[in-house]
């Protein structure tokens, strides 16, 4: 890996993350250049430096932090043209640790260890070893578009990060190719940070559990109630009566039931999905 890619890859990342931002919804908050105020501040501290605003920052502490915490954090040396700059994209947008997940991922069977978001020899090795960087491309872009669908704050940057999730994949396999990838564009959206902390709530299967524990005393109710009948029944007035309740009750517990069970499926189901797009799957 040569020092030109990074700083190509760097162009057009900067590019996608724009100039100041600070949107409301916008986790990543107060951001200059697609560094947040947050790293800007740990940064400056870590070197003994005061802290002060990021609308302030320089360029050469702009492609040290790039450099050190992004491009170096993703091991982007060793990785293969325009999977390079794919990983270094997902890093900057959603951190280090997300962006190596979805490689991991992407790589399927020719990697063979956990899914940590660590950059180790394993994974490395595991890229090495495919010969289709293309269509590796493909699946860790997916991966990424899977994962931001997931979020909440995907109805207020959906349409940003899709064209910059886009964009970086089409760069990255003309790079893949050895085609010259063309510039990166700006669009608004595109640059808000996208974190695993700002995931979807998985759909809790507490009220179904309850719905179908209530149906299935209910319908045990009614057993018990149709064995009350059995004795009244020289009553036939209060029998019939009874009767009717029997029927009303079963149906209405075995709707119950059943619609608890189907719906503490569909959560259970639900919630393994979004676990798996999150990457918190076990």
């Amino acid at each position: 890996m040569t020092a030109s890619r990074e700083q190509e890859s760097l162009a057009r990342v900067l590019a996608h993350e724009g100039g100041y931002s600070n949107h409301p919804a916008d986790p990543g908050g107060v951001t200059m250049k697609g560094v947040t105020q947050r790293v800007y501040d740990a940064y400056r501290k870590g070197k003994g430096q005061a802290t002060r605003s990021v609308k302030s920052i320089s360029n050469d502490e702009l492609f040290d932090i790039y450099d050190r915490q992004y491009w170096d954090a993703v091991k982007g040396d060793q990785l293969p043209a325009g999977i390079d700059y794919v990983v270094f994209d997902g890093a900057v947008n959603s951190g280090p640790k997300q962006s190596i997940m979805w490689l991991q991922r992407a790589l399927g069977p020719l990697y063979q260890g956990r899914v940590d978001g660590m950059i180790g020899l394993g994974t490395i090795t595991a890229v090495q070893s495919c010969n289709d960087h293309d269509s590796l491309i493909d699946r860790i872009c997916d991966q990424r578009l899977v994962f931001l669908q997931h979020l909440k704050t995907w109805p207020t940057f959906g349409r940003g990060w899709r064209s910059r999730v886009a964009e970086v994949r089409s760069i990255g396999q003309a790079w893949a190719t050895g085609a010259m990838p063309q510039m990166a564009n700006f669009v608004d959206g595109g640059q808000a940070k996208a974190f695993i902390e700002d995931a979807k709530a998985s759909p809790s299967t507490a009220p179904a559990d309850a719905a179908a524990g209530g149906g299935m005393a209910g319908i045990g109710l009614s057993g018990t109630l149709a064995e009350l009948q059995s004795q009244l029944s020289p009553f036939s007035y209060t029998s019939e009566w009874i009767g009717k309740v029997v029927v009303v009750l079963a149906l209405v517990s075995a709707v119950v039931a059943i619609g608890g069970l189907a719906y503490g499926w569909y959560a259970r189901r639900k919630a393994a999905r979004m676990a798996v797009a999150l990457g918190t799957a076990s």
